[in-house]
């Protein structure tokens, strides 16, 4: 495989190839990854570097004029999204989240992945704008190369969980008051045992003569036919501005939500609205993710819940995989009620005498009570102990083999620990309360939108402008599953978590949701060219050899994480073009 910068190559140079993947994020990667050893020559065009950069972050700039805008909501983004991603700020992405380096978003991820469900995919009276034109059975086969992609184990993420860990669901169970176990999984690195799938390093493993890697590559136009019914080539820029063409007989787009149709709707050049959008619906139906916090548990209760929902460790094919499990609704709850598709999962919270936070106050001469912070320190003396010995595990003092074979027997005989270091990157906290988190899916709204801005970046692109809504289908689902799971709870005696105040009073609007940074379905799959932008077999209706990778293609957005969803499309998205004559 062969990596370049596009800085190196003299002002309008031409590139030639018979396909081209615009983006080096999981979608676009992993159709690399699947036409590996075909006979095409495959070039990626990556925006950013090998690693994340400022110059290229800036390129990720949007203005927003809708949600998330509240101070509360603002101050909650910053806390969850900026401890994630390095390079992010709330002044350049007042909405979502974009990595601009090979690998994208799997720079900032938590590596936490499952499948949409059956429902997700049918037509639902209650949701305006659900259905897809494909089955969800279809993709199974998808399904489980992806997971292979991601270093995952089997594809079970409900109660037929508990057969293959070979025990009995835990008792008194939830089935009867409309919730069912619903699990995540975790996509783990090759390269290190304690790190998350980072797709960018994995990817450069791969030995493919027939792909090259062109970095500081920004897409700037597509160009097509005369006629506009086939795709025949693309600009692309350097950082700073130098142009360049690449030639190729077929395009994947696969920058992302928010990305994909950016460049859509600013290539003019045939159609005055870009290409697709004869029928105004690129960037239309933009969805995210609904997140917000519902409940708490204190005290001796939140051991007891962590117990019962946290991580078991599953043993499957010489590897062991971490699930986490919370709970979903039921599809019969959701119809009953006009619910929309829901999870809750279960999040620890550090304790305010955590001694790690006393050492690194100390540390970094932040503290204002030393002597207070060093007592701390002392009585975590066991905490400590582990966490130097994590940090051991995390250098390069040990060889990788045993480094994995700690992990994979950690995990198995010890999941929650095992958890609780990996994604708290080998440092244990003391946790006092356990919250209660709602992930809710949003209904398909077509002012939901991305369009253009007038205003520019850099390279003279217009910045997306982002109108992303939330509306009161979303805040209803999550405020009903507080008080679903608190019935629940209490009706099979199992303790009662404590109701945030905007869910206890039936305040909804008082809720502060915001964006998972998971944006979806700006170019949704149709049948028809009037209800969709690409068909199902992720083409753009209308363009010969034009295709969507990514989330961008969906319908609706499930409440899953939807990596894995991504990967498992590529993965057919791959398949089709094996199959097509370019």
């Amino acid at each position: 495989m062969l990596v370049e910068n596009l800085a190196h190559f003299s002002a309008d140079t031409r590139f030639e190839a018979d396909l081209v993947i615009i983006g080096g994020g999981p979608a676009g990667l992993t159709v690399a990854r699947e036409l590996r050893g075909a006979p095409l020559r495959v070039l990626i065009v990556e925006s950013g570097l090998l690693e994340e950069a400022p110059q290229a972050t800036e390129l990720s700039t949007l203005e927003s004029i809708g949600e998330p805008n509240a101070p509360h909501q603002i101050q909650k983004r910053i806390a969850f999204h900026g401890a994630n991603c390095r390079s992010w700020t709330q002044d350049q992405q007042p909405y979502g989240v974009r990595c601009r380096a090979l690998g994208g978003s799997t720079h900032a991820w938590a590596g936490k992945s499952a499948a949409f469900d059956g429902i997700d995919f049918q037509e639902r009276a209650w949701v305006p704008h659900s259905g897809w034109p494909i089955d969800r059975s279809s993709l199974d086969p998808f399904l489980d190369r992806a997971a292979d992609i991601l270093n995952l184990g089997p594809n079970r993420y409900d109660d037929t969980l508990w057969t293959l860990l070979g025990i009995s669901p835990p008792e008194p169970q939830l089935g009867p008051q409309g919730f069912r176990s619903f699990f995540w999984q975790f996509s783990r690195s090759r390269i290190d045992p304690l790190d998350i799938m980072r797709f960018g390093a994995d990817f450069l493993r791969v030995e493919a003569d027939n792909i090259r890697v062109l970095l500081n590559a920004t897409a700037t136009r597509l160009d097509l036919t005369q006629e506009g019914d086939g795709f025949r080539g693309l600009e692309i820029a350097t950082i700073d501005g130098q142009r360049h063409t690449v030639h190729a007989k077929a395009a994947v787009i696969a920058g992302g939500g928010i990305e994909n149709a950016r460049l859509l709707l600013a290539s003019t050049t045939i159609h005055a609205n870009g290409v697709g959008n004869q029928h105004d619906l690129v960037g239309r139906f933009l969805m995210d993710h609904a997140g917000a916090r519902i409940a708490r548990f204190g005290g001796s209760n939140a051991n007891q819940i962590m117990r019962r929902f946290g991580f078991y460790g599953l043993r499957n094919s010489g590897r062991t995989s971490m699930y986490m499990h919370g709970l979903a609704i039921t599809p019969e709850v959701q119809e009953r009620e006009h619910l929309l598709n829901s999870a809750i999962y279960f999040m620890p919270e550090h304790a305010a005498d955590d001694p790690w936070d006393a050492v690194k106050r100390l540390l970094t001469g932040k503290s204002k009570r030393q002597v207070k912070d060093a007592m701390r320190a002392i009585a975590g003396a066991g905490l400590l102990g582990k966490g130097a010995a994590m940090k051991l595990l995390s250098s390069n003092r040990l060889p990788v083999a045993v480094k994995d074979l700690i992990v994979q027997t950690a995990i198995r005989y010890m999941p929650n620990v095992a958890a609780d270091d990996f994604l708290s990157r080998g440092v244990p906290h003391k946790v006092t309360d356990v919250w209660i988190d709602a992930i809710s899916e949003q209904r398909p709204d077509p002012d939901s939108r991305i369009t253009l801005s007038e205003k520019t970046d850099r390279l003279g692109l217009p910045l997306p402008r982002v109108d992303w809504r939330i509306n009161a289908d979303e805040r209803r689902t999550i405020l009903r599953l507080g008080h679903i799971v608190q019935s629940a709870f209490a009706h099979v005696q199992l303790p009662k978590p404590v109701l945030e105040p905007w869910v206890a009073e039936g305040a909804f609007n008082d809720a502060v949701i915001i964006d998972m940074a998971h944006s979806m379905g700006t170019t949704r799959m149709s049948a028809s060219a009037r209800s969709g932008v690409v068909d199902e077999h992720c083409q753009v209706h209308g363009v010969r050899g034009l295709y969507v990778a990514g989330s961008s293609i969906f319908p609706t957005s499930g409440h899953a994480n939807p990596t894995l969803m991504i990967v498992a499309f590529a993965v057919r998205l791959a398949d089709r073009i094996r199959q097509t004559p370019l």
